[in-house]
């Protein structure tokens, strides 16, 4: 190699070093700014002593469908979060298949599986009995360990609704023939009773199911492009993500809220400059954020300066200004499924949470 090759290959190692080193100093600047700005106390007068208001005025709504965000976390947390998925398959909550063959096995022996792993329209999670470590773990397509033990499971219901007592029995026709394909033990439970407590589950959690949402209206002289939005929003540490809405994360990677055009047209990174917008939503999905009491004081506080900083002002669904007692309401009914989801044996937040939430 050249004493230029080598000169520029230098340059090319430091420019890019440099380019890592301000990506992480912005990240930590954006999230220092943000954090402080959530504690200052509650004296805003949004949170004074509220007069009733009408109920209509809440900003709550039923959540009919959610795209759910996709993290990748680094190897240790990625190991963690999937043995402790493992631990989170129930009855209550799944539709298990337990198949242990004579011998321990690899994922191979679930080809059919494999094959068919997203024609059942719910989360299919599948887990095996190390022989080596004897723990439970998620299994992989072409994982080349050995199991003495599967455990293919159904999720028995989601934001699309609960299973239905066909794809259960196609389920259980499925892992009786990968049972009987490799001559193992199965443990299957009773269609019948699997589809009582999906429909069960379905409305457990469909009663405490809630969005909130908080709108911003520009002003009627001031017209905002989707570059302002995106400027502002990354102020903030609001990072634009695949569905097209920009979204605040804590430090696992989950969304605290995400920022969305009301219209639910999806911001494009390539076309922010000929993107305009007539209006914004700022929400907060309770049953998928922990403490969603708490989370709610800080959106409040985030739509207040987003609507500075935006010049807009913070709006209800019919676009009258959000009234102090509208702000009280809304945050005693989270508080109120809160409890009703911790009474459910459902924690907010927490990984089951976003499972059936999902």
């Amino acid at each position: 190699m050249s004493e230029l090759q080598l000169s520029l290959l230098g340059i090319g190692v430091a420019v890019v070093l440099a380019i890592y080193i301000y990506n992480w100093l912005q990240q930590r600047k954006y999230r220092r700014k943000f954090s402080a700005a959530f504690k200052h106390g509650h004296e805003d007068a949004l949170y004074r002593p509220a007069v009733k208001v009408q109920a209509d005025e809440l900003l709550v709504e039923k959540v009919e469908e959610a795209v759910p965000i996709s993290i990748s976390p680094n190897e240790s947390q990625h190991k963690y979060a999937v043995d402790a998925m493992c631990a989170l398959l129930d009855m209550e909550t799944d539709f298990i298949a337990v198949i242990s063959p004579k011998n321990p096995m690899s994922a191979d022996a679930l080809t059919l599986l494999w094959q068919q792993r997203f024609d059942w329209g719910k989360s299919i999670q599948v887990c095996g009995l190390n022989a080596a470590s004897g723990e439970w773990e998620d299994v992989i397509v072409d994982s080349p360990v050995a199991y003495t033990s599967f455990k293919l499971a159904l999720q028995l219901a989601n934001r699309a609704g609960a299973v239905s007592e066909v794809k259960l029995m196609d389920f259980r026709k499925l892992a009786r023939t990968i049972a009987a394909q490799l001559h193992a033990d199965m443990v299957l439970p009773d269609v019948a009773e699997a589809t009582a407590r999906a429909i069960e589950l379905d409305n457990s959690c469909a009663a405490v199911d809630l969005i909130i949402g908080l709108n911003l209206l520009p002003s009627d002289e001031h017209k905002l492009s989707g570059k302002d939005v995106s400027r502002v929003a990354e102020h903030y540490g609001l990072v634009l993500q695949a569905d097209g809405a920009f979204h605040l994360v804590d430090e696992h990677g989950h969304t605290l809220f995400s920022l969305c055009n009301e219209n639910n047209t999806p911001f494009q990174p390539q076309a922010l400059d000929q993107f305009h917008v007539t209006g914004l939503t700022l929400l907060l999905d309770v049953p998928r954020v922990e403490h969603p009491s708490l989370c709610f004081d800080q959106m409040v506080v985030l739509a207040q300066q987003l609507a500075n900083e935006l010049r807009a002002t913070i709006v209800d669904a019919r676009h009258m200004a959000l009234s102090e007692g509208s702000i009280t309401l809304i945050r005693e009914r989270i508080a109120a499924v809160e409890a009703d989801m911790g009474a459910r044996n459902i924690v907010a937040g927490s990984a089951q949470a976003r499972r059936l939430f999902s």
